[in-house]
């Protein structure tokens, strides 16, 4: 046990108990804190199955189901198959279910302040600020970065929230060069990875076979995301792609305005070198020898 992982389980040791993770009844709900957190997330937009496992990590799909069996028998969830595809199960919370969701906001709200409530306002801005930091933290540690298709939604999704704000840095109108195929990102010249959180894309990036040379693309981070070095990981995460393509050396563009990125890349051993491609955005060279 080193003395950050020791750290870091203490806590969690520590707060699970304080928040009433390990009662049989979470927070005086009759219900244990798995299946509540089921009914909790119904209520804060889960739609289906799928959007359920997504949120909570993936869970095993028979977990999900007993759970949602037990709220179904108590009337609080009703589950139905989806009229345009068989396949997917809607779940949605009856009347009782807004009622027992509406409960246990009250209770959590009340838990938080008999948590709050000994502390001074410095103590809790400390608190606050603290628990912000390792929240994204350890979002961004324990998110997946997956290969997909350029042409697949959460691709698009993130590709247009990259090209809305670069072009918003860069005061000009974007194309739509970036919404549609592009098959230079996909197999087996190329690939394109997106990092989602809650169903939704938090950082997306590409690598592509350019003039011999692996070149890495299109980079996005969330910007409520930053700061917690997810952008860092994607960079070497795409790093690792462009090897197992076969390329020893990377390059890259990037604009001026671009300050933090222009840091993270010299951070990670990028070289400055001469312009090499025709994009007419692109302001800064980088080149690195990967081992």
């Amino acid at each position: 046990m080193t003395v950050d992982t020791s750290v870091m389980r203490k806590f969690n040791m520590s707060y699970v108990r304080r928040v009433g993770a390990l009662e049989d009844s979470f927070l005086g709900s009759g219900l244990p804190y798995g299946t509540a957190r089921i009914l909790y997330e119904i209520g804060l937009g889960a739609e289906t199955v799928q959007d359920l496992r997504t949120r909570l990590g993936g869970l095993d799909s028979g977990y999900v189901s007993r759970m949602l069996r037990t709220l179904e028998s108590k009337g609080y969830v009703a589950l139905d198959r989806d009229p345009s595809d068989g396949r997917r199960r809607l779940v949605a919370l009856t009347e009782d279910g807004l009622k027992q969701w509406d409960d246990l906001e009250r209770r959590s709200e009340e838990r938080a302040h008999l948590l709050l409530d000994p502390l001074t306002q410095r103590q809790r801005d400390r608190l606050n600020d603290a628990l912000a930091t390792a929240d994204l933290l350890v979002r961004a540690a324990t998110i997946v970065i997956d290969p997909v298709d350029p042409r697949d939604p959460m691709a698009q999704e993130a590709m247009g929230r990259y090209f809305a704000e670069i072009g918003d840095r860069f005061g000009f109108t974007v194309g739509d060069e970036g919404f549609g195929d592009d098959p230079s990102l996909r197999a087996p010249r190329g690939a394109f990875f997106v990092a989602a959180s809650d169903g939704a894309p938090v950082a997306s990036g590409a690598v592509r076979e350019f003039e011999g040379t692996g070149e890495i693309k299109r980079m996005w981070v969330d910007p409520s995301w930053r700061g917690a070095g997810l952008g860092s990981r994607l960079l070497r995460h795409l790093e690792a792609e462009a090897l197992r393509l076969g390329h020893r050396v990377v390059r890259l563009d990037t604009r001026d305005v671009l300050n933090e990125a222009i840091e993270m890349y010299e951070r990670a051993g990028y070289e400055r070198i001469d312009r090499y491609n025709d994009n007419p955005h692109a302001t800064h060279f980088f080149r690195k020898e990967l081992g």
